[in-house]
């Protein structure tokens, strides 16, 4: 029998004493960063070691903290897994200039910019449904208030990446390397700045303080999962459209940010999560994988993580099996074979046809099998811990046939 090892995207649902836990803690005086206490750091700490013996049970052989050190305050927060670098930089300050009052920018050829984070093209195409509350297509709160950039980015959270590395080692067994998300530097970069006169000045100074907290994971032993959904996501707030080239150019400098990041750090405990959003809408005007694989492909990164489960992106399973030659020889893939947008739970036979798929092509050794993106606040608890059990059947099956 072959073992297929298994993982999750990072996010998984908080229990409700964490939850009140959360929702009890105040700002401090920036606005935007929780306060914290001895007691609160403990229960985290309970929480985590909870939820990875919990993934182990489910079958889960690289299990992560669910994000549980990460500020969130409600079930239905989702701005963790980027609010929380807000609370572990200087040089931000609540304005009125935040990121989601951002003035509509008109994009020229040769020269693409964002909009705002609400002005997509899939709420124009769609913007009676998102309206309709009824429609469920909800994208969640966040955790924090989204500050500006004032200042000079660098970083501070070296207590709280050190907290976030003790509560996950502590959980793990003396068999078991667990992963740790990390924003990458352009996703970090979405906010407004005053500061820096350019974007990629912005992007590069996010990148050299994030790389402080990128080596406290590496260091521990840690798989280090770099969250960019920017790389695919930033197509659909850019206006008008843009041509692939020019985007790809845009996405280009993501890359070289994140490969300066990381320079020197083992490659192998290196994840870049690749995704379209994990908000419940349409997606109607995603950008293709095919357009962009081959500048995602130049991140000099040990595993990709991306979204092959959902309905809008599982075909592109073959995508990556017409450009097998450009996948280099020592990439883990890392597909999403569960979803988080859904609550239908994936069958443990589909999941694991969705795994033998890629398996086919890079080796059953150099695949791990995931979530699509984080199951915590876009799916019920109970729903979540039932796909992650048919993840770590179908991983077994898969295996078994291999």
């Amino acid at each position: 029998m072959t073992r297929i090892e298994t993982t999750t995207a990072g996010s998984l649902p908080r229990t409700s004493q964490l939850i009140e836990a959360n929702a009890a803690r105040t700002f401090e005086d920036d606005g935007f960063t929780l306060t914290s206490t001895p007691e609160y750091r403990e229960l985290v700490a309970a929480a985590v070691t909870d939820v990875v013996e919990r993934q182990r049970r489910a079958g889960i052989t690289q299990p992560g903290d669910g994000e549980f050190g990460k500020a969130m305050s409600n079930p239905i927060d989702y701005g963790a897994w980027w609010g929380y670098s807000f609370q572990r930089v200087s040089g931000l300050e609540l304005t009125d200039n935040s990121f989601f009052t951002y003035e509509r920018v008109e994009s020229t050829p040769g020269n693409i910019q964002l909009t705002s984070f609400l002005d997509r093209r899939d709420r124009e195409l769609f913007a009676e449904a998102y309206a309709d509350r009824s429609a469920g297509i909800g994208t969640g709160r966040n955790a924090t208030a989204f500050p500006t950039n004032t200042g000079e980015i660098t970083y501070t959270g070296h207590d709280k990446v050190a907290s976030d590395v003790a509560h996950l080692t502590g959980a793990l067994r003396d068999d078991e390397r667990g992963f740790i998300t990390a924003i990458a530097p352009g996703s970090a970069a979405r906010i407004t700045t005053s500061f820096y006169e350019t974007e990629n000045e912005h992007i590069t100074a996010w990148a050299r303080a994030l790389r402080e907290e990128y080596k406290a994971i590496t260091d521990a032993g840690l798989i280090l999962q770099l969250d960019d959904p920017s790389l695919a996501e930033n197509w659909d707030q850019i206006q008008p459209e843009p041509t692939v080239e020019d985007y790809n150019a845009f996405t280009q400098f993501r890359i070289d940010a994140i490969n300066e990041a990381i320079k020197g750090l083992p490659k192998e405990q290196i994840r870049l999560h690749l995704c379209w959003g994990s908000w419940h809408g349409p997606h109607a005007t995603d950008i293709e994988l095919k357009h962009i694989l081959k500048t995602v492909l130049g991140a000099n990164v040990g595993q990709i993580s991306f979204e092959a489960a959902n309905a809008r992106h599982e075909h592109e399973w073959t995508v990556w099996e017409e450009n097998k030659d450009l996948i280099p020889d020592d990439l883990v893939l890392v597909p999403g074979v569960v979803g988080h947008s859904t609550n239908l739970v994936e069958h443990p036979e589909l999941v694991a046809q969705r795994i033998e798929r890629f398996a086919r092509i890079v080796g059953p050794e150099r695949v791990v099998a995931a979530t699509d993106c984080g199951l915590g606040g876009r799916v019920h608890e109970q729903i979540a811990w039932a796909k992650l059990a048919s993840l770590g059947e179908g991983a077994r099956i898969a295996g078994a046939r291999i």
